[in-house]
C-alpha cells in the first residue's frame, strides 16, 4: 500500500516536472522570437536610407539665422531712433515755447492732446486756439484803426479831399492804381504768409491800400450816412460773433454756406459789372446794398466758424484777412443801402 502510494506520488511528482520543464521552454521559445523580431526590426531600420544634412544646408541655416538676427537688431535700432528723433523734437518745441523771433508764439508751441473746449469734439488744447483767435482780432482791430485813420484822413484833410475830387490824368491814374494795388498787393502777401515778420510787412500794406478805396468809396457820401453805417457794421459783427461762437458750443458747424456764398458773391460781381454800363436808380442800389449786406453778414459767420475749428496756427494773416474783407464789405454794402435809402 505504501509502496503504490509512493509510486503514486512520483509519478505525479514527475508529470509537474515535465510540465514546469515545458513552460520553461515554452517561455524561453517566446522570448527567443521576441529577441529575434527586435532584431530584424533593427535591422530594417538601419537599413533605411537616411538623409545625412550637408555643408550646404548647414550655411544656410546659419546664414538665415544671421539675417533674422540682423533684421531685429535693424528693427530695433529704428524703434529707438525714433524714441530718440520724438524725445528731441519735444525737447525743442519746449525750448521754443514763449520765444519771439522769426518763429510765431503760437507755432511754437507742441502739439495738444486735450479735448473738450470750444466746441464738441475738440481735439486741440482750447488755451492754443483762444490765443491764436486773440491773436487774429488783435490784428483786425489794427486794421480797422488803420482803415478809420487813412478813409478819414482822405475826407477830412481839406488837401487829400480836394485833389482826389478834382477830374484830371492824375487823380484818374491815382483811382486805378489805388483800385488794383490790392490785387497786387495779394501775390506777395500770398508767397509770404506764413513767413513772419514781413507776411505782417506786406498784410499792413495791403491795409492801407484797402483803406485808401474806402476812403474814396465814401468822399461823396453824406456824413451822417457813413457814421450810421459804422454804427450798424459794429452792431453786427459784434452779434454775429457771439451767435457763431455759441452756436460752435453748442455743436453747429457752419461749413456748408461756403458754397452758396461763393455763387451769391459771383451773381453780386456779375451784377456789378452790369451796373457799370447799365446804371441802376434808386432802387436797385437799394435792393444791392441790402442783398450785399446779407452776403457778407453769412461770411462773417463762415469765417468766424472757420477760425474757431478750422485754421491752423501759422494761418493768423489769412484768418485776419478774410475778417477784415467782410467788416469792409459789409459796412460799404450799408453804406450803399442807406445812402439810396437817404435819397
Amino acid at each position: 500500500m505504501a509502496s503504490s502510494l509512493k509510486e503514486i506520488v512520483d509519478a505525479t511528482r514527475g508529470q509537474q516536472q515535465e510540465h514546469s520543464r515545458g513552460g520553461v521552454l515554452r517561455r524561453r521559445h517566446g522570448e527567443n522570437g521576441q529577441s529575434r523580431r527586435w532584431t530584424v526590426a533593427r535591422a530594417s531600420y538601419e537599413s533605411l536610407p537616411r538623409a545625412v544634412p550637408s555643408a550646404d544646408s548647414h550655411n544656410a541655416a546659419a546664414d538665415e539665422g544671421r539675417a533674422d538676427s540682423g533684421r531685429l537688431s535693424a528693427v530695433s535700432r529704428a524703434a529707438r531712433g525714433s524714441a530718440r528723433a520724438a524725445a528731441r523734437t519735444q525737447r525743442s518745441s519746449l525750448e521754443d515755447m514763449g520765444k519771439h523771433g522769426k518763429c510765431d508764439v503760437e507755432a511754437c508751441y507742441p502739439g495738444a492732446a486735450g479735448g473738450g473746449g470750444m466746441y464738441p469734439y475738440m481735439i486741440e488744447s482750447p488755451q492754443l486756439r483762444w490765443a491764436f483767435i486773440r491773436k487774429v482780432y488783435v490784428i483786425v482791430s489794427v486794421q480797422l484803426l488803420v482803415t478809420v485813420a487813412v478813409a478819414g484822413a482822405v475826407n477830412l484833410v481839406e488837401p487829400i479831399k480836394t485833389f482826389f475830387q478834382a477830374r484830371t490824368p492824375e487823380v484818374l491814374a491815382a483811382y486805378i492804381i489805388i483800385l488794383i494795388s490790392p490785387l497786387i498787393m495779394m501775390l506777395p502777401m500770398i508767397y509770404f504768409r506764413n513767413k513772419h515778420p514781413i507776411n505782417l510787412f506786406f498784410l499792413l500794406l495791403f491795409t492801407i491800400c484797402i483803406s485808401f478805396s474806402v476812403g474814396l468809396g465814401c468822399l461823396s457820401k453824406n456824413g451822417t450816412v457813413i457814421f450810421q453805417a459804422a454804427g450798424m457794421t459794429a452792431a453786427i459783427v459784434v452779434g454775429l460773433t457771439c451767435y457763431t461762437f455759441w452756436a460752435a458750443k453748442k455743436g453747429y458747424d457752419f461749413e456748408f454756406l461756403g458754397p452758396f456764398l461763393f455763387a451769391a458773391t459771383l451773381v453780386l460781381f456779375l451784377y456789378a459789372i452790369i451796373t457799370i454800363f447799365f446804371p441802376m436808380g434808386r432802387t436797385g442800389k437799394l435792393v444791392y446794398g441790402c442783398v450785399a449786406a446779407l452776403i457778407f453778414s453769412g461770411f462773417i459767420i463762415y469765417d468766424t466758424d472757420n477760425l474757431i475749428k478750422r485754421y491752423t496756427y501759422d494761418e493768423y494773416v489769412a484768418a485776419a484777412i478774410t475778417l477784415y474783407l467782410d467788416i469792409i464789405n459789409l459796412f460799404m454794402a450799408l453804406v450803399s443801402a442807406l445812402q439810396a435809402a437817404d435819397g
